[in-house]
């Protein structure tokens, strides 16, 4: 298996590694790329060797920039992983840097997208929706999301607005979905999490096999980058897709779950077996980090997993 480097190449020679941060080792011949620490890192950076199947037909597009990857984040948020860095997506370029020899996609799923009618009511043409294992992330309540506003399920007055992203963390691991999509999906898949930052990661199965092509995570950004870089320092691109529902911050640890998207993720989880399910409860956080979706559930959100979706919200929130 090969790596790429950004930009047009620049791999190291070829070895064997051992990457401790992600537990993953390498038993053949790997060529890596790592490349320089961003100038400006303000608090963590963080680790991921990015591989390719050996295929010379995609060697052309193996453009990936690679760059220092900063998750803004408070001090509880996590450490870092290693000392190099993760691969991030930064236009649609980059995505088709990933498309595998066969023309397809790779997309995880750790909230909504672990339930296959989710995936497919968002991607009806995916293939090979299956369950996987992630090293080294964790999955976090602390992300405002305009879309349950938009359908009427979010409660401001009880903080009730959170959605779920990940964010790297070294002695995490998660049960995920991954599917494949068709590289049209690409500019579309882009524009709904416009909010997240996009990384190429390498799910392995559950018994621990790295998967032979990387995959897109939907990771947590920052509302500085945001807006800089997606919004383009633009208040009205802002307002259109945040500042209409009253959020001037996306990235918040003093918010709860929206109840009809927390029930459906558990719902989804549970679908996807026991371990699915109780890696979901035991390893999805509140914003605070600490107390854990099970702890919730038991506690302040007692009552939550009782509770109907709206009737035209039941089949999408379903579970």
């Amino acid at each position: 298996m090969t790596t790429i480097g950004g930009g047009g190449g620049g791999g190291s020679s070829i070895c064997l590694f051992h990457f401790s941060c992600a537990s993953l080792v390498f038993k053949q011949p790997t060529q890596f790329f790592f490349p320089p620490r961003h100038p400006h890192s303000r608090r963590y950076a963080f680790a991921f060797p990015l591989y390719f199947a050996k295929v010379k037909q995609q060697q052309k597009h193996n453009k990936l920039r690679q760059s220092s990857l900063i998750m803004a984040s408070d001090d509880r948020a996590t450490a870092p992983i290693g000392h190099t860095e993760l691969t991030e997506l930064k236009d649609e370029s980059d995505f088709d840097s990933l498309v595998s020899p066969h023309g397809y996609l790779s997309i995880c799923g750790f909230g909504s997208l672990l339930s296959e009618r989710s995936a497919r009511s968002t991607f009806p043409d995916l293939m090979n929706f299956r369950v996987a294992k992630l090293k080294g992330f964790r999955r976090v309540f602390a992300h405002a999301a305009p879309i349950f506003f938009e359908r009427g399920i979010a409660n401001p007055e009880t903080g009730e607005i959170s959605s779920l992203s990940v964010e790297p963390r070294e002695d995490e691991t998660l049960i995920i979905t991954v599917f494949e999509i068709k590289p049209s999906e690409i500019p579309s898949f882009i524009e709904r999490e416009h909010e997240f930052r996009f990384l190429a990661v390498i799910p392995e199965t559950l018994d621990g096999i790295p998967f032979t092509s990387p995959a897109v995570l939907c990771a947590r950004y920052s509302d500085e980058e945001y807006f800089q870089v997606r919004c383009k320092g633009s208040k009205e691109i802002y307002f259109k897709q945040y500042g209409r529902y009253n959020i001037h911050k996306i990235w918040r640890d003093d918010i709860l779950p929206c109840r009809v998207y927390l029930r459906h993720c558990v719902l989804a989880a549970k679908n996807c077996g026991d371990v699915a399910y109780n890696n979901f409860l035991d390893h999805t956080f509140l914003g605070d980090r600490k107390t854990t979706i099970r702890e919730y559930l038991a506690t302040r959100g007692s009552g939550i997993m009782e509770e109907e979706p709206p009737e035209p919200l039941k089949a999408r929130y379903g579970g």
